[in-house]
């Protein structure tokens, strides 16, 4: 008969071998080092630009992952409703824009939940906390579980098998009866002063509560709030660069079936940690693809430091160097500005004249322009 995490005798006393996951620490904690280190030599607009991404990375794939779908461009537009000027967006000045369209309640509330995680990573985590994300998460859903902000009163959810890892309604969840105490012993070691790294504390914390269970439905994205907000507390100066639930979606089915491994394992989670170490090392080799257009920004802005543009074409040169779906022509640069298209083509001459832009090769109906060195 399988026996799962919570039902062994000593949980949640977990074993794990220091000596066996020395190098895979040592080697995540330099390169994370590293990719801070290089953020940091960068300018204040471009290194939030990177935070966002991160942001908006570790939001989207973590709802997918819960099988909720958040397009980018809403979650971008939601975090820039919540930070404000702090907030640089690479999209040129419009013409007078129309009234904004109402929130996307799901997305504003996965928001909510990221942006609270992180700033208050050095603060002590409570239930309250918990129970607002939980309410907040659902507040608005079609379907919402039967139980929102509180501790779930079901050994299981009448519902079918969710797409998350984390949410595996087949699996004998802990007895509801058990849940306040589990969760004040979890919050206790959470908030303890355990000479534990914070990067290894965020692993465990991950297999913890995702044993637990805790709540009705959302626990997956619960789990990687908490895991986010352990990891941005280890990050050198509280900001992170890389997403792991970015690399958890990319890994679902590895994701999956490790943590059923665990779960139906014994109290010696060291395997679980150092798939968790390799999951993170491969997150920071994502980051690094990821945050390069915003590097070659920051390069690019460098190399031209001092030169004169206007603000459509800088606004326009942030979107081609961050990679910019679609050809640009005259008409779309016009488009987008919302400028004339004699203004376009004026400002496009000028980059062409200056060796910035470039004809694209081939033809067609209208030319198009790409950064020079990118054709």
């Amino acid at each position: 008969m399988t026996r799962y995490l919570h039902e062994r005798k000593n949980w949640p006393q977990f074993r794990f071998s220091l000596k066996r996951l020395a190098v895979r620490l040592a080697y995540v904690q330099y390169r994370q080092g590293r990719l801070s280190g290089r953020m940091e030599s960068l300018p204040a607009p471009i290194r939030a630009r990177a935070a966002l991404l991160t942001l908006i990375d570790d939001i989207g794939a973590s709802a997918a992952l819960g099988g909720v779908t958040l397009a980018a461009a809403e979650l971008e537009a939601a975090l820039g409703r919540h930070l404000g000027a702090d907030v640089p967006a690479p999209s040129p000045a419009p013409a007078p824009a129309p009234a904004p369209a109402p929130a996307d309640t799901a997305v504003e509330a996965a928001v909510a939940m990221a942006l609270d995680a992180a700033r208050t990573c050095a603060e002590p985590l409570a239930a309250a906390r918990l129970f607002a994300w939980h309410a907040g998460l659902f507040a608005h859903a079609a379907s919402p579980p039967s139980t929102v902000g509180a501790w779930r009163p079901h050994v299981r959810r009448p519902m079918p098998l969710s797409s998350d890892p984390v949410q595996r309604v087949h699996i004998p969840l802990p007895a509801p009866a058990r849940l306040d105490r589990e969760m004040r012993g979890f919050l206790a070691w959470y908030n303890g002063t355990s000479p534990l790294d914070p990067v290894l504390k965020a692993g465990v914390a991950h297999l913890w509560l995702a044993a637990l269970r805790p709540f009705d439905d959302g626990n997956g994205r619960i789990v990687r709030a908490i895991t986010d907000r352990l990891l941005t507390g280890s990050a050198p100066g509280g900001e992170r660069f890389f997403s792991l639930s970015a690399q958890l979606y990319l890994e679902r089915d590895a994701y999956a079936a490790t943590l059923e491994t665990t779960e139906t394992g014994g109290l010696d989670i060291t395997p679980w940690l150092a798939w968790f170490l390799g999951c993170l090392d491969r997150a920071l080799d994502t980051a690094g693809e990821r945050l390069a257009p915003v590097l070659r920004t920051a390069q690019f802005w460098g190399a031209h430091a001092g030169a004169a543009f206007t603000p459509r074409q800088r606004a326009m040169l942030d979107r081609l160097l961050e990679g910019m779906e679609g050809d640009l022509t005259t008409s779309r640069w016009a488009g987008l500005a919302g400028c004339s298209q004699d203004t376009a083509l004026r400002e496009i001459d000028d980059l062409l004249r200056r060796g910035i832009l470039a004809k694209a090769p081939g033809g067609g109906r209208s030319t198009r322009y790409v950064l020079a060195g990118a054709t």
